[in-house]
C-alpha cells in the first residue's frame, strides 16, 4: 500500500477474521506518519480535552462565566504533524486526505449511535475555493449518516483571525430547519478556543434542545 501522506509503500497484515467477514481495515498512512500525530492522553481538561491538565482549564471557565458549559471531545493534539495535515488536506486542497481520520472518526461516531450527527458548513466563499468540506468529506468517506442543519454566511477564514477575535466574534452559523433532534454532537475538525462550536451550541440550545455534544479530530 501507499501512505497517502508520504507517498512510501508500506505492507499491512491481514488478518483472518477480516477476510471471513469481508472486513475492509487498511490504513491511509503508514505507521511511521501515523506516530508523528499525538493522540491525547489520559490526563486531559474534563470539559475540552485541552491536554496537560485534569481541571478545568481556562478556557472553560471563561465560556462557564458566560453561560455555556463545554461538552467537547477530542481525538489529537493539534502539533506540528496536524498542522501539516490540514494544511495539505483544507488549504491545498488535496481531498482524498480526508481518508485519514475517517475510520477512526466512524469508530467514535458510533459510540453516540442515538444522537444526530451535525458536521460544521464552512461559507459558499469557501467552498468555491476548496470544492469541498472538509469535515463532510471524511463522513462521507465511511458512509457516516449527518444531517446538514447549519449553514454560515460568513466568509473570513477561522484561520486567519487571532484569538481574541475568535473569542469576541460571531461566526454568523444560521439554522435550516425549525424541528431539530433531542441529542445532537456537532463535529469539527479543530478546536481551538471554542467560540465556533459555542456559537453552534447556542443554537441548538436556544431551540430547547438540552443534549448537545461536540467533537473535533484536534485540540
Amino acid at each position: 500500500m501507499t501512505c497517502l501522506l508520504c507517498n512510501q509503500e508500506f505492507q499491512e497484515k491481514i488478518r483472518f477474521c477480516d477476510i471471513l467477514f469481508f472486513r475492509n481495515n487498511s490504513r491511509a498512512i503508514c505507521n511511521s506518519c501515523s506516530n508523528q500525530f499525538e493522540r491525547i492522553g489520559q490526563t486531559h481538561c474534563p470539559n475540552c480535552y485541552r491536554q496537560g491538565t485534569d481541571m478545568r482549564c481556562a478556557d472553560c471557565e471563561l465560556w462557564e462565566k458566560k453561560g455555556h458549559k463545554v461538552n467537547h471531545r477530542a481525538l489529537y493534539r493539534y502539533n506540528l504533524a496536524m498542522k501539516d495535515y490540514f494544511s495539505k488536506y483544507k488549504f491545498e486542497g488535496d481531498l482524498v486526505l480526508g481518508k485519514v481520520f475517517a475510520k477512526e472518526l466512524k469508530k467514535i461516531l458510533s459510540e453516540y449511535h442515538d444522537y444526530t450527527i451535525v458536521p460544521v458548513p464552512i461559507s459558499d466563499e469557501r467552498m468555491k475555493e476548496r470544492q469541498f468540506n472538509q469535515v463532510t468529506s471524511m463522513l462521507d468517506y465511511e458512509k457516516i449518516s449527518y444531517s446538514e442543519l447549519l449553514i454560515r454566511s460568513d466568509s473570513e477564514k477561522q484561520s486567519s483571525r487571532n484569538r481574541q477575535e475568535r473569542l469576541s466574534n460571531s461566526t454568523s452559523f444560521l439554522l435550516t430547519e425549525e424541528l431539530v433532534p433531542e441529542k445532537i454532537i456537532v463535529v469539527d475538525d479543530i478546536y481551538t478556543t471554542g467560540a465556533t462550536l459555542h456559537e453552534i451550541t447556542s443554537l441548538f440550545r436556544a431551540k430547547g434542545v438540552q443534549n448537545v455534544k461536540t467533537l473535533s479530530i484536534a485540540r
